[in-house]
C-alpha cells in the first residue's frame, strides 16, 4: 500500500504544536495594510488556533510533517 503523501498547501499554512493543536497565520497580513486601522493591524500579529473541528483533517493532511 502506498503512503499518504503531505499535503504541501497545507504544509506552507499550518503547524502543529507539541500538544497537537493546528496554529496558522491571519489573513490579510501580507500587503494592502496602508487603509488598515493601527488597531486591526496589531490585532492581526503573530497566529492563532484552528477550529477544533478543523484539526483532524488538517492533522491528516499534513500526514505528521508540520515544519
Amino acid at each position: 500500500m502506498p503512503k499518504q503523501k503531505t499535503h504541501k498547501g497545507t504544509k506552507k499554512r499550518f503547524r502543529l504544536t507539541a500538544k497537537g493543536k493546528a496554529r496558522h497565520r491571519h489573513a490579510g497580513t501580507s500587503h494592502l495594510q496602508a487603509r488598515m486601522s493601527s488597531k486591526r493591524k496589531r490585532k492581526l500579529r503573530g497566529t492563532t488556533s484552528v477550529a477544533v473541528c478543523m484539526e483532524p483533517s488538517i492533522r491528516e493532511a499534513l500526514n505528521g510533517n508540520s515544519n
